[in-house]
């Protein structure tokens, strides 16, 4: 194999590596995943995740972690350690809620 073969193949499976570490990342919770961060005293805390770091419920139109689409969708959350969601101070004065928000909606 020549020395340019070599490297497109290195490039190649660089490229193939980084787009299925993408798709893992966007998946959904499992229920495993999401009994451990319960386990772990922690609760689902809507309105707090950026944009794209949400674990899960980003509303009609994304399907589950890492697809909100603003910072701080309220119909979006986010796992906090439990006793904090409602005291998490946000830009502009907003905290976040256990149950979904009518705020920071996508358009």
């Amino acid at each position: 194999m020549s020395a340019k073969n070599a490297v497109s193949s290195i490039v190649l499976a660089g490229a193939v590596t980084a787009a299925l570490a993408s798709l893992a990342a966007a998946a959904p919770l499992s229920k495993a995943e999401g009994d451990a961060a319960v386990a772990a005293g922690k609760t689902k805390c809507y309105g707090v995740a950026l944009k794209g770091q949400n674990d899960c419920a980003a509303g009609p139109g994304t399907t589950c972690q890492g697809t909100s689409t603003v910072d701080y969708q309220g119909n979006a959350w986010k796992f906090v350690r439990g006793g904090t969601c409602e005291t998490l101070e946000l830009p502009g004065g907003r905290h976040g809620s256990t149950m979904p928000l009518k705020r920071d909606m996508t358009k």
